[in-house]
């Protein structure tokens, strides 16, 4: 683990798909209670973090005076308002260890945190791109600003950014529950190669559980299966136990994203479903080499196809 006393760090940090996912009904706050099973995947965004003049020393003096920058490069669609995960896990953990307090201050000018995203994973694809971004963010200024919390206590911000970045916080195989945000990590035995197909055309979350509640209905489907399937590394069980219900609203608000589906299985894939709410298609191949033929066939069929590996862990931190 990099010394806390740098002012650069680095930090990778995995996509999430969803082996599992099941709607339970609608709760009395307007979101929907799930049951769903998370996997980290390889496809990822690093973030380098730099601290510069005052903000250096983080002598209390200093940490008054702190902001903090933004630029990414890579996939578009970021938001560069206030909607921005890690703008916004950034204020979150300031405003936690009072940093920054005094934005006003003539030394602000002089104390920044600078974080420069290089984004790989998709925008509004159901692989938790905006929540691995957060995640990675808290851990890193948590360590680069000598926070010194522990991930319980980063896992109380994390929960209240988004349902996916507890999860990403830790990564590796979870249950998740209620909104998703309750998770509960799950062994694993080997690794999984996974054939990724990208649309360019984002979905919104919101959208597609909307459209669920018109066009679907909760399966009553439970985990077991893909929990057996994953404790014993059994690739074949696993593709047969992918499930997810948002396929129906997903599939209903992108038609074209069917036959996409159909490719993948077609080329060999063991099993292949919508990731979360889509409209990313992620398929089971039956290992890595399988997994890059099933890769080449259908490249022309999306906008961007990836081979991965999953679990992939939790966000790595180095320094730069």
């Amino acid at each position: 683990m990099p010394d806390v006393s740098s002012s650069h760090i680095r930090v990778r940090v995995p996509s999430k798909i969803n082996l599992f996912l099941a709607v339970r009904g609608v709760r009395d706050d307007g979101f929907h209670d799930l049951v769903t099973v998370l996997q980290t995947v390889s496809i990822h965004d690093t973030i380098a973090v730099d601290v510069s003049g005052a903000g250096v020393s983080m002598h209390p003096s200093a940490r008054r005076f702190m902001r903090v920058d933004l630029q990414v490069d890579g996939v578009g669609g970021v938001p560069d308002d206030d909607s921005n995960l890690i703008l916004r896990a950034s204020r979150q953990l300031m405003e936690k260890l009072g940093i920054g307090s005094d934005h006003d201050g003539a030394a602000a000018r002089d104390a920044a945190t600078r974080l420069h995203l290089t984004k790989r994973i998709p925008v509004a694809a159901g692989m938790a791109g905006g929540s691995a971004d957060a995640a990675a963010t808290l851990v890193a200024l948590n360590h680069l600003w000598g926070g010194g919390l522990n991930r319980d206590e980063l896992r109380e911000l994390a929960e209240e950014l988004g349902a996916d970045v507890p999860f990403c916080l830790t990564g590796g195989t979870a249950l998740g529950t209620g909104i998703g945000s309750r998770t509960v990590q799950v062994l694993t035995r080997g690794i999984g190669y996974w054939v990724v197909g990208i649309s360019s055309q984002p979905l919104s979350t919101p959208e597609v559980f909307r459209r669920f509640d018109v066009v679907g209905k909760p399966s009553g489907y439970e985990p077991d299966a893909v929990h057996a399937a994953v404790r014993l590394g059994d690739v074949d069980a696993l593709g047969a136990a992918l499930w997810n219900d948002l396929q129906v609203a997903t599939f209903d608000l992108m038609p074209e994203l069917r036959p996409k589906q159909q490719a993948m299985l077609k080329a060999g894939a063991l099993g292949a479903i919508v990731s979360g709410s889509g409209p990313t298609i992620v398929a089971l191949a039956p290992d890595a080499r399988a997994a890059v033929r099933i890769a080449e066939q259908v490249e022309s069929v999306f906008d961007r196809v990836e081979v991965a590996y999953g679990p992939a862990g939790g966000p790595e931190l180095s320094p730069t």
